[in-house]
């Protein structure tokens, strides 16, 4: 966790420079309709964010990047080699970074942030790489993250991997970006690419999106395949993409949804997915629909209620009802949620190890395990706790497992969100994504934290969160979900809150923000 923030000096880019960028804020449309007037290259736009990379993560500290794809300039060129009438693909020549979790067959390794996997090469890609690959766009890159996911022991800190060191928030690069797709937020956010693929288990997709300002949807647990992706659980695990706005995030979905034999849990999708989301971008989303808010989710910080309860003035005015809802879930429910991923945890990272093939560089949990103990780097801010309790069980095959998972999915489901749902005949629950961002603190760790993450994510329901305001300068998200498979009507009511209440604030990368 390298916490040193770097200051820059005089004879370095001053931060009122950093956001010169000929493409800032550019989304996947205004970039191809570059390429369509000829106004630009693919080589023109992968280089120029390969520079910004370069300014923007390197001299700023941002630690946002781990490693850039060193043939992605060779992969622009021979796109726009490609004559115009042959071009297809709904992301033709978009430059995306991957959550350095997701397998890439390339020269980049897929680290989880640790130093046991520095140099491991999967033996091919994840099928979400595949299928943006397909959809045509560039993998620039990968971006840091909570190491394992923020899944290896107590009082870590978001954002760090002894790989990466420590992500910064480039709101203020003193504070945190949450985890664990840390580097996806704090890059998106930075415009260092058009958007980034993050990962979920509990809150590390729509965490981060709301400390950094952007756009972040959580899946129904499903309906992306998660094969050549570091697991931690089965039960909860799901990638998902990060952009700017609500218009990228519905065509990013869109690429990577459909069923993968390699992972069973997609085949519950095959009647629910859609391959163009962007047919729910309507301002539909608001009038006449019935909003839940559950007030124990208020997360303790009045500045976030009072600019939660002018969101809900806003909703109001907007033809919405809004209405106070009992708690979603019980203490018993979280509980359990935490024991099936200590189960899951093990059998999931012993498979993913043997898909490396013989040369892996770690065949086993317990092999893991040893590493980090005669690391200096790897246990020098927190345990790896977690590792230990899940190599102690067995796994999956435990007698207890399928009771735990069954009063998890029970508990969050039937008796939770489904619940709530039906019993006050609601269109979406709706809740202030997470707290404005804390100052990172390596010596203790997380603190502070409160994400609403738990309901969608236990249930493995959809989630999408998007900028609602900001505090002081820092960004909050406000969160819509529901039950299983809405991806498109919480992108309808995503959008139009976004088009009627534009809440996005380019960041500026300072090292303290005012606080009034």
């Amino acid at each position: 966790m390298l916490a040193v923030v770097l200051l820059l000096s005089c004879a370095r880019t001053h931060h009122s420079d950093l956001n010169h960028f000929k493409y800032l804020e550019y989304d996947i449309v205004m970039i191809q309709n570059l390429y369509q007037t000829k106004q630009a290259t693919v080589k023109d736009v992968v280089k120029a964010y390969l520079d910004r990379i370069e300014t923007i993560d390197r001299e700023t500290g941002l630690n946002s990047i781990i490693d850039v794809n060193p043939d992605a300039l060779m992969i622009a060129d021979s796109l726009d080699r490609i004559p115009f009438d042959k071009r297809s693909g709904a992301l033709f020549g978009i430059p995306v970074l991957l959550k350095d979790n997701i397998d890439t067959h390339d020269k980049m390794p897929t680290t989880a942030g640790s130093l046991a996997l520095k140099n491991s090469f999967p033996l091919k890609d994840s099928e979400v790489a595949r299928k943006l690959r397909e959809a045509g766009a560039v993998i620039i890159g990968k971006t840091n993250l909570s190491e394992w996911a923020n899944f290896r022991g107590a009082n870590s800190t978001s954002g760090w991997s002894a790989v990466g060191g420590l992500t910064k928030n480039p709101y203020d690069l003193t504070r945190n970006t949450c985890g664990s797709s840390s580097g996806s937020g704090a890059a998106i956010s930075a415009n260092l690419a058009v958007f980034a693929i993050g990962t979920e288990t509990d809150g590390s997709i729509v965490c981060p999106s709301s400390l950094n300002g952007i756009v972040g949807i959580k899946p129904t647990v499903g309906l992306i395949s998660r094969s050549g992706i570091v697991p931690i659980s089965y039960t909860q695990d799901t990638p998902g993409p990060m952009t700017r706005t609500v218009r990228d995030a519905a065509i990013a979905l869109g690429t990577m949804v459909g069923v993968d034999p390699k992972d069973e849990k997609t085949v519950a999708s095959a009647n629910h997915f859609e391959t163009d989301y962007t047919r729910f971008l309507t301002l539909n989303g608001l009038k006449g629909k019935r909003f839940g808010y559950p007030k124990s989710m208020s997360n303790g910080n009045v500045k976030t209620d009072e600019l939660f309860k002018k969101t809900l003035a806003f909703l109001t005015s907007q033809g919405a009802t809004v209405v106070e809802t009992e708690d979603i879930l019980d203490r018993q429910t979280g509980d359990n949620s935490f024991k099936l991923m200590i189960f899951e945890y093990k059998d999931g990272l012993n498979l993913y190890f043997e898909s490396l093939g013989p040369n892996a560089p770690v065949k086993s949990v317990a092999d893991l395990i040893e590493f980090n103990k005669n690391s200096a780097e790897e246990l020098q801010y927190f345990g790896q706790e977690y590792l230990v309790m899940a190599n102690e069980t067995a796994g999956m095959k435990d007698p207890a497992y399928p009771e735990t998972v069954r009063l998890a999915l029970t508990g969050s489901r039937e008796n939770g969100v489904d619940k709530i749902m039906k019993k006050y005949d609601l269109d979406a629950i709706i809740s202030p994504t997470a707290v404005p961002a804390w100052k990172s603190d390596l010596v203790n760790g997380d603190c502070n934290v409160h994400v609403c993450s738990s309901p969608s994510a236990i249930s493995g329901y959809p989630h999408i969160t998007i900028p609602m305001g900001n505090i002081d300068g820092l960004p909050v998200g406000i969160s819509f979900f529901a039950e299983a498979w809405s991806e498109g009507k919480l992108i309808e009511m995503a959008y139009t809150f976004e088009q009627l209440n534009p809440q996005r604030i380019v960041p500026e990368f300072k090292t303290t923000l005012s606080q009034k």
